[in-house]
């Protein structure tokens, strides 16, 4: 993991997967919704608009008890390269998703949290480190499955 900025959370993961298959288990809301967030997590998208000030509205299920309401609106889609969005619900922090084809059939994504403050930041970095790392792992399953 390689944090660019005090304020930032970066995870990233090597998929041996197509570019355009990643892509699709991101922006085709009937797969993120399999593999979006923690392990024993499971997701309602509402709404799911990928365009730039476009809505992602998102209840977050926790295998508890819980129920996690996320509201975004898209900034930048540029399709097979890059998701950002503005978080407008708690915890409050920019997200940027990028993609990168390294072989026909291997492609990098990572994740990048982006907080006003270190101190945000800093409160959910023990969190959220291996939090992305589990949604990773969803998101391998995803992908066998998309095959």
């Amino acid at each position: 993991m390689t944090t660019h900025t005090d304020n930032e959370i970066y995870s990233s993961r090597t998929l041996n997967a197509p570019l355009e298959l990643v892509y699709q288990a991101f922006a085709n809301p009937l797969h993120l919704k399999n593999w979006w967030g923690p392990e024993g997590f499971t997701n309602t998208i509402h709404e799911f608009d990928l365009q730039p000030g476009g809505k992602w509205l998102l209840t977050m299920h926790g295998p508890e008890k819980g129920n996690y309401e996320n509201v975004s609106v898209f900034k930048t889609v540029e399709p097979n390269k890059l998701v950002a969005w503005k978080r407008l619900s708690q915890p409050l922090f920019d997200m940027e998703v990028a993609f990168e084809a390294l072989s026909p059939n291997k492609t990098n994504i990572s994740f990048r949290m982006i907080f006003d403050t270190v101190e945000a930041c800093n409160k959910m970095k023990p969190f959220v480190v291996p939090k992305n790392e589990e949604n990773f792992d969803r998101l391998e399953r995803e992908l066998l499955n998309m095959i």
